[in-house]
């Protein structure tokens, strides 16, 4: 899905990034990249995540990511191409023991389905949101041509994340999901308490996490959070362009 910063701060914080992505693509002289990291969750490359079901509830309420069943959202591209659609739906998963709740997000590209995805996410008792994995459908021209980025926690060596903390603060790094080679997408906070304004609506209390991973090392995104909604917006701010906003929210009554 698993989504802006006035001017200035965009432009102070792709510099920054600018600064320490400067050898992002340098070879080491073995022909494998040496990555230097825009965001470091502090494990040494040791990472693990040990779950108990027992620490787990059955509800996601946490206000920056709620996902009860039947609430829905809809994002659109700046150029109005792209359109992202996303239901909480009723059914559960079982994963390592946890009834994860399963989030739909279909991707069109002027009309057409590129993306079908199914997310499995589930609250600790703390107010985590973990990530268990997805099972991820890629089409061209109406036919699935690719299952890349699909995991499952506790399958070949995939481990959980966390997809959103019970209680964001400034500095906390962390992983949302660990697949080596496939899925190791790491997330940072670096802004709690703005304000935002989009075309839907203006929100208070914004939560701002940087995401970035090893496997596209020149990319940098920016995702806004708001209590109660979720992501309300996302923005490229390293490697390439682009401008995701919310365009719909229907909360389950």
């Amino acid at each position: 899905m698993q989504r802006v910063l006035a001017s200035l701060m965009v432009v102070a914080l792709s510099l920054g990034l600018l600064a320490a992505c400067g050898n992002g693509n340098k070879d080491n002289g073995d022909g494998a990249p040496d990555a230097t990291p825009v965001i470091d969750p502090g494990d040494g490359g040791n990472y693990t995540a040990d779950l108990d079901p027992a620490d787990f509830v059955e509800r996601i309420d946490n206000p920056y990511l709620p996902c009860v069943p039947g609430s829905t959202w809809v994002y659109e591209s700046s150029d109005g191409a792209e359109r992202i659609e996303i239901e909480v739906l009723a059914e559960t998963r079982d994963i390592l023991g946890i009834a994860a709740t399963i989030v739909r997000d279909t991707v069109t590209d002027e009309g057409e389905l590129v993306e079908d995805t199914y997310d499995w996410y589930a609250q600790d008792k703390a107010g985590n949101v973990w990530y268990l994995g997805e099972d991820s459908t890629e089409y061209a021209d109406g036919k699935a041509v690719s299952k890349h980025g699909s995991w499952e926690a506790g399958v070949d060596g995939a481990l959980a994340g966390i997809i959103m903390q019970a209680n964001p603060a400034v500095g906390q790094a962390y992983r949302q999901e660990y697949y080596k080679d496939e899925a190791e997408d790491l997330a940072k906070v670096i802004a709690v308490g703005g304000s935002q304004s989009i075309t839907f609506g203006d929100f208070d209390e914004v939560v701002t996490i940087q995401e970035w991973t090893p496997l596209e090392p020149a990319v940098v995104e920016n995702k806004f959070f708001a209590p109660g909604v979720g992501a309300i917006l996302e923005e490229k701010v390293l490697g390439e362009e682009g401008r995701v906003e919310l365009v719909s929210y229907n909360p389950a009554r």
